[in-house]
């Protein structure tokens, strides 16, 4: 068993967190490795001289965290998947369409990741203020709306809603809950909207509850929010996509001329 230190009866922090803490500088030194099993409970409440609740909370903490992971019947482990790796000044390349790819899937194969959306939903409403002023819309502009999750191998990732022009969208597979090969920009391009640059911008904060429960994590883990706008060749703007990344699922990699 690697060293697991000792709890300071003098610390002011509780025995959980300062459990947590050595372990999370054991998985981050890499003497905890990528899909390397942990400690049982057992092995934690003897070592420590805790109650099974102060341990229990110490991996509910890295868990949170998105350090760990636990298999039922067979223990908690380091997490072994590699971020996704985001790379803005690929993923929306023409190629990836044309191969019927959308963004998410061709960047989640890069990175060594089985791809999977659900939670799709579509809906045509009048669009909120931010998003009409950020599509070129009237006061009463409406677009069709679509929701989704992403998961790569199985865990969730990001959540992500699209807002695309009602004149755009309307009668083709954009309003549908399968938008075909390419996804949501190939079909746009179909309708004679070729796309011609995106704006992008990204901020940090908490998540909220309901973001919690649908990307499955814990209270203290951040999320990266990007609202991006497309524009077509003449530079009218096409979609607007709101997502919710989770932080430590994901790099975000940006290559730009220097001028």
């Amino acid at each position: 068993m690697v060293d697991l230190g000792l709890i300071d009866r003098a610390d002011d922090r509780p025995p959980y967190r300062q459990i947590a803490a050595a372990l999370r500088r054991l998985i981050a030194a890499g003497r905890l490795p990528p899909g390397e099993k942990l400690p049982s409970e057992t092995e934690l409440i003897a070592h420590y001289g805790v109650a099974r609740m102060t341990v229990r909370r110490a991996l509910q903490e890295l868990r949170g965290e998105g350090l760990v992971v636990a298999e039922h019947g067979k223990g908690v482990f380091v997490r072994s998947s590699p971020p996704v790796r985001r790379l803005a000044s690929d993923r929306f390349a023409r190629a990836h369409r044309k191969q019927g790819k959308a963004a998410f899937l061709a960047e989640a194969e890069v990175s060594g990741h089985k791809a999977a959306v659900d939670q799709i939903s579509v809906t045509t409403e009048r669009a909120s203020a931010e998003v009409a002023e950020r599509l070129g819309l009237g006061g009463d502009g409406r677009v069709v709306m679509r929701s989704r999750r992403y998961l790569a191998n199985g865990v969730p990732v990001e959540t992500a809603v699209s807002y695309v022009p009602e004149s755009i969208a309307a009668g083709t597979a954009i309003a549908s809950l399968d938008t075909g090969p390419g996804g949501i920009y190939a079909r746009i391009e179909e309708q004679g909207h070729q796309l011609g640059r995106f704006t992008e911008e990204v901020t940090a904060r908490m998540p909220t509850p309901e973001e919690r429960k649908a990307l499955e994590i814990g209270a203290g883990v951040p999320v990266i929010t990007l609202v991006r706008t497309a524009f077509d060749l003449d530079d009218v703007p096409v979609e607007v996509c709101e997502t919710v990344k989770v932080s430590h699922a994901f790099v975000l990699e940006y290559d730009f001329p220097a001028r």
